[in-house]
């Protein structure tokens, strides 16, 4: 029997947001796996895809044969319990972003209704199933993620002149009213009605007619452009004014008098540091600014996009279909823990080398980021009942399963068939605050079975 050890080459899509040329952390990953692939230095590259979904599936890079075709021939490089309930595919995907500029104003369906738009229009969304998703920022990120607190909204719609006359004077005292003094209540019916006023008034927004918002947006990029710190009432509880003034400006230049202008005033603006994540559940609207980024989702491809983006707009869907739900950005951002189900050895312990585990509530996926700070440092991966994907982002080493072992270094991919021991050393030092050998691992292990993390 084959040694589960399979080393992938993973396609890259271009898209217009993605970072040009070699700038691009997705078309570096690329090329480190694909023999006739070169680098053009004007074109922007934007998603590495690892994983068995058929708009973009991973090979194997000695036989050229998909993933897909692998797994489904062979279950127990699943196990037979994965295979079953996810119908002998990968139940993840795992990607790498590289973002240039704004990605459209989005959300992810959930289980029935993506089951439903596949149904009426498989065109526009591709796959019946839903896309909880996780984001770990591999270089300085920022976006907007998830609605604000109804306190910021009520701010800007007082002091952004620009919004207020879009939202209009009777739609903006209701969300006031609505909201009024119950802003943070926690119960269950404040939180509904909280929650029917932003729907409201962000259904109005998002609903403006071209004329009017060609006019308020020429104010607000006026006010942004005149006004500096002192912008939106110098911004707010958890904003900068200038901060503010300047995205403004920013995606003003990407997106011209874009719905998206005033859409930021109803999400957190989040900037995430290297190594931090964040957990979008399904129906979570966002849409990412800038940075390199790790992502991984269930397996779809499914978008409903309303704004920053050229492509198809679905925004009666969209409106409908968000939770509404309202929060700091702390609340949406991932604290990860320590990894139990590894060894390292005394080089790794001596060299601050870690295995953080970021773990969403759900069971499709859960990622291990591996930093090994010395020269062989080395982590020994406990046998999970699972499939895993393993990406190098930096440094060099090697991998292995059993007798068989590989080079590994900065954008090398490898499949890991369930039940494996994987071991991951490396052979580069740390200098000052870098790290040394970088690894992503996403992997799947059932429900019952994720109290073991």
């Amino acid at each position: 029997m084959r040694n589960p050890l399979i080393r992938l080459e993973c396609g890259v899509n271009s898209y217009d947001w993605g970072k040009i040329g070699k700038d691009s952390a997705a078309a570096k990953f690329h090329a480190a796996t694909a023999s006739d692939f070169s680098i053009q230095e004007e074109k922007p590259y934007a998603e590495l895809w690892m994983g068995t979904h058929p708009s973009l599936p991973s090979k194997d890079l000695e036989t050229q044969r998909t993933l897909l075709d692998l797994v489904q021939e062979n279950q127990a490089l699943l196990s037979t319990e994965i295979a079953e309930r996810y119908e002998n595919k990968l139940p993840f995907l795992f990607k790498v972003l590289s973002i240039n500029k704004a990605l459209s104003i989005q959300a992810h369906p959930n289980k029935k209704l993506a089951e439903q738009l596949h149904a009426n229009d498989p065109k526009n969304y591709p796959d019946d199933n839903h896309k909880p998703e996780m984001t770990i920022a591999v270089t300085p990120f920022d976006g907007l993620c998830g609605f604000r607190p109804l306190a910021e909204i009520t701010h800007f719609l007082k002091t952004v002149p620009s919004l207020r006359k879009l939202v209009g004077e009777e739609e903006a005292n209701k969300f006031e009213d609505a909201v009024k003094g119950k802003e943070t209540s926690d119960k269950d019916a404040d939180v509904e009605a909280n929650k029917k006023a932003l729907q409201s008034t962000f259904t109005k927004v998002m609903n403006t007619d071209k004329e009017a918002l060609a006019t308020a947006s020429e104010e607000l990029i006026k006010a942004a452009k005149s006004e500096g710190s002192e912008f939106a009432g110098s911004g707010g509880p958890s904003n900068d004014g200038k901060e503010l003034a300047d995205l403004v400006v920013r995606l003003n230049s990407q997106f011209p008098g874009d719905i998206g202008l005033f859409v930021q005033f109803f999400l957190n603006y989040v900037k995430l540091d290297i190594g931090e994540a964040m957990f979008l559940k399904a129906d979570d609207i966002h849409a990412y600014l800038s940075g390199d980024i790790i992502e991984c989702m269930a397996s779809s491809d499914n978008v409903v996009r309303a704004g920053f983006t050229p492509k198809f707009k679905d925004v009666e869907n969209l409106t409908k279909m968000l939770t509404y739900s309202y929060a700091p950005i702390s609340e949406q951002k991932m604290d990860p823990k320590d990894y139990s189900r590894v060894k390292m050895n005394a080089s790794a312990y001596s060299s601050n080398s870690s295995n953080m585990l970021y773990n969403p509530p759900i069971p499709e996926f859960a990622v291990v980021r591996t930093a090994l700070n010395r020269t062989g440092a080395k982590s020994t991966f406990d046998p999970i009942d699972g499939p895993s994907i393993i990406l190098c982002t930096k440094g060099k080493g090697t991998i292995s399963v059993g007798p068989k072992e590989e080079e590994i270094k900065e954008g090398y991919v490898f499949f890991v068939g369930a039940t494996a021991e994987v071991v991951i050393k490396s052979d580069v030092e740390a200098e000052g605050e870098d790290e040394g050998l970088v690894t992503f691992k996403a992997f799947c292990e059932l429900e019952n079975d994720k109290g073991k993390l």
